[in-house]
């Protein structure tokens, strides 16, 4: 029998869920196996491809595990002036213009264009208290798949400083059936939705659904539920749902997480349509990679008798740290109809409020990253 491995330092969270103590490590595109290991792993994916997972040796769940371990008045955020965009008003404005020149000449019919707002949050020789950040945002900005990882640097493996409040569904599979729910339309209110909204949603929703129908059994595929309108604070979405059964051999294979990541990956709702037109020009216009942003964040749990449950977030509303660098991506889907200073906004709206949350109450509202 190998030795067992001593666990390092290294704590996840999301709903229900408390892990920690990292006992290995995988890339999961690059050992697409890896996860067939019985245990609970956390997972974290970029947006541009690469999915790290760690599993875990002491795992707490139920429904009445509490929140995220930290003190949310221990946070010390950046400023609320010290934030900068990738792209500022002016540039993301041209962009758009862009992506719909493109729908015109019929390239794309849907992208998701994205900027990343960063500050400089050094750790003079300590990470910063990605519980603390958690437990502030849970009180400020409640969200479903909230959650983080973090796994210090300075192992033999790559670490990792994410939190996210994510409200998107990536994807959930349970007894065989694969669910995802693809959040696309936003505005302050019911009211502020639009035509071009519900458009976009259906659009999105139909990717998903071809999406799933890769790995799923012809005719399982199906939308449950269409344009729910959730609320989460200072905003509302158009949420829809999309369900499938696995074929069997996907669901009994050993990569098979790898093979589900290989159908859906990236997220469509954060890519655009078609996904593989949307990605080549998203890489021609924005000017910094997303990481973690647009990516994943949530759990996989392999049992003994090889069953898979896992619970993925689209990694939006979410904040990454690393060389001394706090990092928050925001984003809108552009298509023909769009307005460049409508969705200007909505990535101001998008963001406004957790990025005041990460620099300080007094900032929350503020807009940020001009």
């Amino acid at each position: 029998m190998p030795p067992t491995p001593v666990p390092r330092p290294g704590r996840a969270w999301f709903a229900g869920v408390r892990a920690s103590g990292v006992v290995e490590h995988a890339d999961v595109r690059a050992d697409p196996a890896a996860l067939a290991t019985p245990g609970w792993w956390a997972l974290v994916g970029t947006f541009e491809g690469r999915v790290d997972a760690w599993r875990f040796a002491d795992v707490v769940t139920g429904p009445d595990v509490p929140g995220p371990v930290g003190d949310p008045a221990a946070w010390a955020g950046p400023r609320a002036d010290a934030w900068l965009s990738s792209l500022d008003r002016d540039a993301y404005v041209a962009a758009v213009g862009r992506v719909r020149a493109h729908v015109r000449e019929g390239d794309v019919y849907q992208a998701n264009l994205c900027r990343v707002l960063a500050a400089p949050l050094p750790g003079h020789g300590r990470e910063p208290d990605a519980g603390a950040l958690a437990a502030r945002l849970a009180a400020g900005n409640p969200a479903p798949y909230a959650g983080g990882v973090h796994v210090p640097a300075g192992g033999a493996d790559p670490g990792c400083w994410v939190v996210t409040a994510s409200p998107e569904l990536y994807l959930r599979l349970a007894g065989g059936e694969l669910t995802s729910a693809p959040i696309k339309g936003t505005a302050a209110t019911p009211d502020g939705l639009t035509s071009k909204d519900r458009a976009e949603n259906v659009m999105i929703t139909d990717l998903v659904r071809n999406d799933l129908q890769r790995v799923c059994r012809p005719g399982t595929v199906r939308v449950t539920h269409l344009l729910d309108v959730e609320h989460h604070p200072g905003l509302v979405h158009l949420v829809s749902t999309v369900a499938g059964t696995l074929e069997d051999d996907v669901r009994t294979a050993p990569d098979l997480v790898a093979r589900v990541l290989d159908a859906t990956y990236p997220p469509g709702s954060v890519s655009g349509a078609p996904k593989s037109s949307a990605l080549r020009l998203i890489d021609a216009l924005e000017t910094v990679p997303r990481g973690p942003y647009c990516g994943l964040v949530g759990w996989v749990r392999v049992g003994e008798d090889g069953d898979v449950r896992a619970e993925l977030a689209v990694g939006i509303r979410t904040f990454w740290w690393a060389d001394d660098v706090l990092r928050f991506g925001t984003g809108a889907g552009i298509t023909w109809h769009s307005d460049p200073a409508r969705e200007w906004a909505e990535t101001e709206l998008k963001a406004a409020r957790l990025v005041g949350l990460a620099s300080g109450p007094a900032d929350a509202g503020q807009p940020v990253g001009g």
